[in-house]
């Protein structure tokens, strides 16, 4: 009998400390997994005052049923050095998703959207704009050298599932590069914020006629067009490159998805007797323009531009990360729930240096949130109200309010048993 009732202490003593180890702990095993891989995208060549805003179709990413836990990137030269947005500022880069058919040959890289509708399918993220607008999986600007991306354990977002790819396709990645070579430019700042004036540029890409009172924003600034230089300033044409790390684990049961949404503060969604909240009800511009506040306010205490939108979740979750995009001006930005909850504020922070990373004037980093899970959720249909926030002390033109959020539709279990199912269980093995 002795024997016996050693072996059910001990097991009652294995039981106990199972019960009594941190809840975090119960998915360490999945940090352990997490591979690691540096891919370098096409070349990209710049002159003084140029701009670069090409895509670039089939790009290098990890293969296989994975979950992606992080997505950095920055720019660098030939030699692997940092090039600081003094330099080069890096309006935007992006990474969209796609199938494309297994039939379809050209070449690698391609650096304009010349795909067939016929030959792809985009994949785009959970919403919630309209077709087309703000689709991307992956992107940030400036602040991408200091802005977290990375998704905590059990959570990741799922891709390269074969159950989700249609017959005869593949996955592929696409990446689009949207940077400006501000060296001897006459106004850095009204380059980086695409003052049309500063580009001579009447008409967007397309050659249709800008609107009179559009001064400045993406229409100005396309691939191909030049900045205004300073008279006489020379500088030598420079190859460049985004290097970008993805961070992900296999696939298995223990990772719970999580669901990309992104906001954009610009998005005039007008809710109607009929609405569902579909994305094709909304109307997002992406970017917008700060007017400069009166001379009454030029103390700084009232120079503040505010704006406001409101929009409907279709499908809630519980948030799991949150951040805001803003260009050189802004502020902050809040996202609040529909009783006025602050689900997540995220502010910029401005560099105060040269180097990369710290470049003064420039906004190098967002904050971020990581909700406890379980403790900041977003209902179905919930309607949120984005906030952004921008100085108004001078004219901004191009900027942009958009919000990114991830969202769990559930928990993740413990793959544990409950206190009650363990003294159960002891209690079996002890009768």
């Amino acid at each position: 009998m002795l024997p016996n009732f050693e072996g059910r202490l001990l097991l009652l003593t294995i039981l106990l400390v199972a019960l009594s180890t941190p809840y975090s702990h119960a998915f360490q095993k999945n940090e352990n997994k997490i591979k690691s891989a540096v891919f370098l995208s096409p070349k990209f060549v710049l002159g003084t005052g140029s701009v670069e805003n090409k895509y670039y179709s089939n790009i290098e990413f990890p293969k296989g049923h994975i979950a992606i836990k992080s997505f950095n990137a920055e720019v660098i030269d030939e030699a692997g050095n940092p090039v600081p947005l003094l330099e080069t500022y890096l309006h935007h880069w992006l990474v969209e998703r796609y199938y494309q058919h297994k039939n379809v040959t050209h070449k690698k890289y391609d650096g304009h959207r010349v795909l067939s509708q016929k030959d792809y399918i985009s994949v785009r993220n959970s919403g919630i704009c309209q077709r087309g607008v703000l689709r991307h999986y992956f992107g940030l600007g400036s602040e991408t050298r200091r802005t977290a991306t990375h998704i905590p354990d059990p959570y990741g977002i799922e891709v390269g599932n074969p159950k989700e790819i249609p017959d005869g396709y593949e996955e592929k990645w696409l990446l689009n590069v949207h940077a400006i070579d501000t060296r001897g430019v006459e106004d850095k700042s009204g380059c980086t914020e695409c003052r049309c004036d500063l580009y001579n540029v009447t008409k967007d890409e397309l050659g249709q006629p800008l609107r009179p009172e559009y001064k400045g924003g993406l229409l100005c600034c396309y691939d191909g067009t030049q900045c205004r230089i300073r008279e006489g300033f020379e500088g030598p044409r420079r190859s460049l490159y985004i290097r970008y790390t993805v961070k992900w684990v296999d696939w298995d049961k223990a990772v719970v998805p999580v669901k990309i949404y992104i906001l954009d503060v610009t998005d005039n969604w007008k809710k109607s007797s009929a609405s569902s909240g579909n994305s094709s009800e909304h109307d997002c511009k992406t970017e917008y323009e700060v007017e400069p506040c009166s001379s009454d306010g030029m103390d700084g205490s009232g120079c503040t531009d505010v704006k406001k939108t409101s929009v409907p979740i279709p499908s809630g979750g519980y948030v799991i990360y949150g951040a805001a995009h803003q260009h050189s001006g802004g502020i902050g930005s809040t996202l609040y729930g529909e009783d006025g909850r602050v689900i997540c504020s995220s502010i910029p922070t401005y560099g105060e240096g040269k180097e990369a990373g710290n470049e003064a004037g420039y906004i190098v980093g967002m904050s971020t949130c990581y909700p406890q899970p379980g403790s900041v959720k977003i209902n179905d249909g919930e309607v949120l109200t984005l906030e952004s926030n921008y100085s108004s002390t001078k004219r901004h033109t191009g900027v942009m309010g958009l919000f990114y959020i991830l969202l769990a539709e559930q928990l993740p279990n413990s793959n544990r048993l409950s206190r009650s199912s363990y003294f159960g269980d002891v209690e079996d093995a002890f009768y």
